[in-house]
């Protein structure tokens, strides 16, 4: 079955940086695009990042353009999320997020909160 694993989370104080990782199981990672959503207390899930199958393609929200970058290695089944300078307003759980033959599949969440 269908498995994303998310892991990296932490607290960590404004300016700093963490890097998420999702192991995925269960598929053909290389044929799917895969993206990292988050979701703060009392607020939507959103989206953060994406890329495509390949890796070619990447596309961020515009609260994080310029301070995260999303990426895969497809020999691992991995897609990481690199996160720098990182703000108060960043702190949420993140999910790893996959759509595969329009069924969809979530992590469990990692949390991250930054704070001082």
């Amino acid at each position: 079955q269908v498995q994303l694993v998310e892991s990296g989370g932490g607290l960590v104080q404004p300016g700093g940086s963490l890097r998420l990782s999702c192991a995925a199981s269960g598929f053909t990672f290389s044929r799917h695009a895969m993206s990292w959503y988050r979701q703060a207390p009392g607020k939507e899930r959103e989206l953060v990042a994406g890329i495509s199958n390949t890796g070619g393609i990447t596309n961020y929200a515009d609260s994080v353009k310029g301070r995260f970058t999303i990426s895969r290695d497809n020999a691992k089944n991995t897609v990481a999320l690199q996160m720098n300078s990182l703000k108060p307003e960043d702190t949420a759980v993140y999910y790893c997020y996959a759509l595969i033959f329009v069924r969809e599949y979530w992590g469990q969440g990692t949390q991250v909160t930054v704070s001082s």
